[in-house]
């Protein structure tokens, strides 16, 4: 199993960036995908997640400004970061989580300048 996040770097403030998560091993349709994200001395926190049937939940800080989707054909999900912040600044991971198991992909950094 494996699941590989990409898409990461360096942005100014106000700017974009997509993340994906590419899933192998799994059956990747029935997995609640996740993302999070962790800075340095704190805990990693849920930034949104979507079900296997497409319903989207996000912590209100990234709100109207973050869109996750997945593509089931291609095992993968996508995390659209849109108006970002310096305070969206961290490693991002991404999550598969069913019945059958639990499974973290390692992260991708997101800086973002002011």
């Amino acid at each position: 199993v494996q699941l590989q996040a990409s898409g990461g770097g360096l942005v100014q403030a106000g700017g974009s960036l997509r993340l994906s998560c590419a899933a192998s091993g799994i059956m990747f349709s029935i997995y609640t995908i996740s993302w999070y994200r962790q800075v340095p001395g704190n805990e990693r926190e849920l930034v949104g997640t979507i079900t296997s049937g497409g319903f989207t939940d996000y912590v209100d800080s990234v709100k109207d400004r973050f869109t996750i989707s997945r593509d089931n054909a291609k095992n993968t999900a996508v995390l659209q970061m849109n108006s970002l912040k310096p305070e969206d600044t961290g490693v991002y991971y991404c999550n598969a989580v069913a019945r059958l198991g639990r499974y973290w992909g390692q992260g991708t950094e997101v800086t973002v300048s002011s």
